[in-house]
């Protein structure tokens, strides 16, 4: 098996991957292999790779629960407590950088066991690479859990302005009106 992942039109994104995968399980922990594989494929997997005999159901549990485990570094907030989860995360997968070309892929950076790595070793490790990337670049976690209220979506802060809170501009739209609203009739009531 080669689950690595074929670049989109918009570049190859495995921190993306990593939340899109990490956000379809928090919304529903037993979503099914064939919802999975959509997650994957929209983010290049080929077909023969997401076939129900390449990514079978063990497959996609085991990448279930390994979504969930780097959950907790996507809602870490801490730059050193960040840094020394994606650590623990790249000693449990035996992460070992290397460079791999396959599949009409250009060379591009692998830290998984090696071609015979399963669904969950690359997902954690890849997820691990790309998050360790970000911390680096901008000496901080740039992705977060969305702080409006009822929504735990999981997000990347990497583009500019200042840190996110909020998963979309909706979320933090109706945090702003739902405060401002408050504060009107507090005014009103006089408390």
């Amino acid at each position: 098996m080669s689950p690595a992942a074929r670049p989109a039109a918009h570049g190859f994104r495995p921190a993306q991957r990593l939340l899109d995968v990490a956000n379809a399980v928090r919304r529903d922990p037993d979503v099914p292999r064939a919802a999975l594989a959509r997650v994957l494929a929209a983010h290049g997997e080929t077909p023969a790779d997401l076939a129900p005999g390449a990514f079978t159901d063990a497959d996609a549990d085991a990448l279930r629960t390994a979504a969930r485990r780097v959950t907790a570094v996507l809602t870490e907030a801490d730059a050193d407590r960040a840094a020394a989860a994606l650590n623990d995360v790249f000693a449990e997968c035996g992460a070992r950088p290397r460079l791999s070309r396959h599949g009409g892929h250009p060379w591009h950076l692998h830290v998984d066991r090696g071609e015979g790595a399963g669904w969950a070793d690359w997902f954690l490790a890849s997820g691990a690479l790309a998050l360790a990337q970000i911390l680096t670049e901008y000496g901080q976690p740039a992705w977060g859990e969305c702080t409006a209220p009822d929504c735990a979506v999981l997000y990347l802060g990497t583009g500019p302005g200042s840190a996110r809170r909020y998963c979309s501009t909706a979320c933090a739209s109706r945090t702003r009106v739902a405060a401002h609203r408050r504060r009107r009739r507090a005014e009103r009531t006089g408390t």
